[in-house]
């Protein structure tokens, strides 16, 4: 089984696209190389001056709607800029606002949980009233078979059922089931998508997803409610472990009520994990299922402008940058972000381990397994990408010949993917092999 459905653009006009007034940047270093003007600094050393060549090459094959940046992170210098501090459409660099926002917002270490909850009583070994399954925005929550296949962890529900039954010790139900879905909004989509289920969401965006959602394997069909379908597997799961429902059990979809307490949960692999399932196959599902979660945690509701505030004000007050933004994977064409501003968050995140290892490693993992193989850049360029159908883009740290770490951000707008593939892997490829 697939790990994701790879992006797929939105067909508007190339106008709509590419209509942005310039943003500000990072005060970029006076020795940066970029296209050569009159009074511009010279590169200051044949290396240097090799790299501004090859990427120079690279940003004319790209078009005029593409811009550039390379830093050498040990030494502060900005190596190369071109039309960097221009906004541009991120794709899936997006997601790279996404996972910060989350890493520190919620903590590497943190778990997001499914919960059962009840305001009845256990006698005997009977459970007397309603349970309650909460969601609780885990993208993982689901199946053994399908977490297995899918990504090699996550939470399940028989695994939520087993501790439900060893924390009461029941056996048998007299009551009803109540899914609740309520920590997000009912949009199942994002505005790219008219806020409706679709293909390029990879899921069905709800805080009870289960198997995303997913009504075939194939992930092209969805349930019509899938809190309830949720809830029927709670149900069908209960039965597997050999508690007793009512013949004619009640499962609805609702809220829970303030007076129920918390009978067991669930957990999900840890946030740092869930970024790595985020960025390294570039999963547009995971993305807004933890923007949603963001909003509901730490602004004013489970939905994605709230979420989408709430990364918009973690990446000033963190990065000091200003991309506009209105989801969290990158499918929407109104959201703009640059070169500069891709990179400061590069270089800020530099130190922070579970943030690099989220990213795909040229020729090895993710997005990138079948790119620049055989080459300099295998193994020492980890990034991230991000393709519509006329976007090719690609940022990330390079390990250079010469030891240092260079942060890049090559954002190819107004291009045919197929073409720009090859251009921005020669570009890593440079700046794999800088020897400055």
């Amino acid at each position: 089984m697939r790990l994701v459905v790879p992006l797929l653009g939105l067909l508007v006009t190339l106008a709509l696209a590419l209509t942005a007034a310039p943003g500000a940047g990072r005060a970029r270093s006076p020795s940066g190389g970029g296209a050569a003007m009159p009074g511009d600094p010279a590169p200051h050393s044949r290396a240097e001056s090799s790299l501004v060549g090859s990427l120079n090459q690279g940003m004319r094959q790209a078009g005029v709607y593409s811009g550039a940046e390379v830093v050498d992170l040990d030494t502060g210098q900005t190596l190369f800029s071109h039309n960097a501090d221009t906004p541009r459409l991120p794709a899936s660099i997006e997601k790279l606002f996404t996972t910060t926002t989350a890493l520190t917002r919620f903590g590497a270490g943190a778990h997001l949980s499914t919960t059962v909850l009840g305001a009845g009583q256990v006698r005997g070994s009977t459970y007397h009233g309603s349970l309650y399954l909460r969601g609780g925005g885990d993208p993982t929550f689901g199946s053994p078979g399908f977490d297995d296949a899918a990504y090699g962890t996550g939470a399940t529900m028989p695994h939520l059922v087993a501790n439900l039954i060893s924390s009461t010790g029941i056996r048998a139900l007299s009551g009803s089931i109540v899914a609740d879905e309520t920590l997000f909004d009912a949009d199942r989509g994002t505005p790219a998508t008219g806020d409706q289920p679709s293909i390029d969401v990879e899921g069905e965006l709800s805080a009870l997803a289960y198997d995303r959602g997913w009504s075939d394997a194939d992930g092209t069909a969805y349930f019509a409610h899938p809190a309830l379908q949720a809830g029927e597997q709670f149900a069908a799961a209960l039965r597997a472990a050999g508690v007793r429902l009512p013949r004619h059990l009640r499962i609805t979809a609702g809220a829970t009520p303030s007076s129920a307490h918390q009978l067991a949960f669930a957990g999900s692999p840890r946030i740092a994990t869930l970024v790595a399932l985020t960025n390294t196959p570039s999963d547009n599902f995971f993305a807004e299922m933890l923007l949603k979660g963001l909003g509901a945690r730490y602004g004013t509701g489970g939905t994605t402008a709230d979420g989408a505030a709430v990364v918009r004000a973690q990446v000033a007050r963190s990065f000091d940058i200003h991309p506009r933004l209105n989801d969290g994977s990158g499918l929407s064409r109104y959201d703009r972000t640059t070169p500069d501003q891709v990179v400061a968050l590069l270089g800020d995140e530099w130190a922070d381990p579970a943030f690099t290892a989220s990213l795909a490693v040229a020729g090895e993992t993710g997005t990138l397994v079948d790119e620049m193989q055989g080459t300099i850049a295998q193994g020492r360029c980890r990034a991230k990408t991000g393709t519509l159908h006329d976007v090719s883009n690609v940022a990330g740290y390079c390990r250079a010949r010469d030891g240092h770490t260079l942060a890049y951000a090559f954002l190819l707008n107004g291009i045919d993917p197929d073409y720009a593939h090859p251009i921005t892997d020669a570009m890593q490829e440079t700046v794999a092999g800088y020897t400055g």
